[in-house]
């Protein structure tokens, strides 16, 4: 008995163990808004955009609104990627809204940042963080820092995106 509770225990040291570098970061909490797991993926070195996706719940009892995101990069946007005729395009969203009570998510193949225009030292590298400030209507701002992580390969990759144009600037 003794010996099946150690390698429960070891097995479930290592899943955590496992699973905890893709939460590191920690909740950050403005107004009724917690922005929860922020993150960005590597980008390639020849790339020129790069995406950065966090969730935001809303706890409290009246909406809020993303309407801005800024930060120290050539161009800087919310997106979102749209399935058309079987084509995935990504265009400007504009401002997003974030129900009382509810959660929205930006992540590969939905809403995300989108940041473009990047060069040299701009790209990200694992181990680094991407900074920027998204600006609420209700809540303010508040400045992330983007924990950058390795690239999954998925379908969604928003990594690879290094050369792809996207619509206009509604924000730098």
């Amino acid at each position: 008995m003794e010996r099946q509770m150690t390698c429960k225990s070891l097995a479930l040291a290592a899943a955590f163990t496992l699973t905890a570098g893709f939460s590191l970061a920690e909740d950050i909490t403005v107004g009724t808004l917690v922005l929860k797991d922020p993150y960005a993926f590597e980008t390639a070195k020849t790339a020129r955009a790069g995406g950065a996706f966090v969730r935001i719940v809303n706890t409290g009892s009246d909406p809020d609104r993303l309407l801005d995101v800024r930060a120290d990069y050539p161009k800087v946007q919310v997106h979102e990627t749209i399935e058309k005729d079987g084509i995935a395009r990504m265009q400007p969203a504009g401002e997003i809204d974030i129900p009382a009570g509810g959660m929205i998510e930006l992540k590969p193949g939905g809403y995300h940042i989108m940041f473009m225009g990047l060069k040299g030292a701009q790209r990200f590298s694992v181990g680094e963080t991407v900074e920027a400030t998204l600006v609420f209507e209700q809540a303010g701002e508040v400045t992330i820092d983007f924990p950058v992580r390795k690239r999954t390969g998925g379908k969604a990759d928003m990594g690879q995106m290094g050369t792809m144009e996207q619509g206009n600037n509604a924000s730098n």
